[in-house]
């Protein structure tokens, strides 16, 4: 069971649940009230998954609608850079002593399936495969020991970014519009037994170019929760993308940069697979 923001057929806001069979059973057909799934989120309806009754007849199939980020509606995203010990080596750079966030703007990112939009200013556009948190329960300072219980499930995140424009400022290089994409569903944190024991892998058109385990990362999944949240208080629906590994488009010789008319997927084990075509 997974969760998915989409679009009907009348281009209108929908969510709703992902059966085993990948057929959605809309949040009407649940009987749920509220309108976006981050609210859903903020509400507490879905705080009891196994509860949902999925007995209703599904109307659609997961490859019939247009899925859009996962919560196209968030408050915030939180982006780690240089989370994996390899990347940072790789990228010419000391691993950090305390988390590096940047934010991501909602009109920066697509849906899956959807196209990622090629910058017209750079050719120097690159790939980083993530793993990403969506947030359950609003909190400040959380202690690490009780971050986990905040999470609401985790998603495939995409972050495309233009590398020359990201020597700038990070906020220019990482925020153009349709540049990077969230998805394809949120799998609830309580089918995920070990969010640091996750194998993802990256593809570009059809090859292998990252490969890494949550494990490596240099701060964990509740470390990352914790530590924004000394700053700013969490906000359900709010979403922390957990860092890409070594093997990005910049640190390889020659370079290996994003085209039009490239694939790109990033698939993380239990979750699902995010595919998207690289367009003008």
């Amino acid at each position: 069971m997974r969760y998915v923001s989409y679009l009907d057929s009348d281009q209108t806001p929908c969510w709703g649940v992902v059966t085993d069979s990948n057929d959605i059973v809309s949040s009407t057909q649940l009987g749920l009230v509220a309108p976006t799934l981050k609210k859903a989120i903020a509400s507490g309806e879905l705080a009891s998954p196994n509860r949902l009754n999925l007995d209703s007849t599904p109307t659609l199939r997961l490859d019939e609608v247009q899925l859009q980020p996962v919560i196209p509606d968030f408050g915030a995203m939180y982006c780690t850079g240089l989370n994996y010990s390899d990347h940072a080596r790789e990228s010419g750079k000391e691993a950090p002593s305390a988390p590096r966030i940047f934010v991501r703007l909602q009109n920066s990112l697509v849906g899956h399936d959807q196209s990622i939009i090629a910058p017209t200013v750079s050719e120097h556009f690159d790939y980083e495969g993530e793993l990403a948190v969506v947030i359950g329960r609003s909190g400040r300072h959380i202690p690490e020991e009780e971050a986990l219980a905040h999470v609401f499930g985790y998603t495939c995140f995409m972050d495309g970014s233009v590398r020359d424009w990201q020597k700038i400022t990070t906020t220019l290089g990482k925020n153009f519009e349709h540049s990077g994409a969230l998805g394809p569903a949120i799998m609830p944190a309580s089918h995920v037994p070990d969010v640091q024991a996750l194998t993802l892998t990256t593809r570009l058109n059809g090859r292998v170019v990252q490969q890494a385990n949550t494990r490596d990362m240099i701060f964990s999944v509740a470390q990352l929760i914790s530590f924004v949240s000394t700053m700013i208080t969490l906000q359900p629906g709010d979403i922390i993308a957990t860092g890409t590994p070594d093997g990005v488009g910049q640190s390889r010789n020659p370079p290996l940069w994003l085209k039009i008319g490239d694939d790109i997927s990033v698939t993380v084990d239990g979750l699902g697979t995010l595919a998207n075509r690289i367009d003008a």
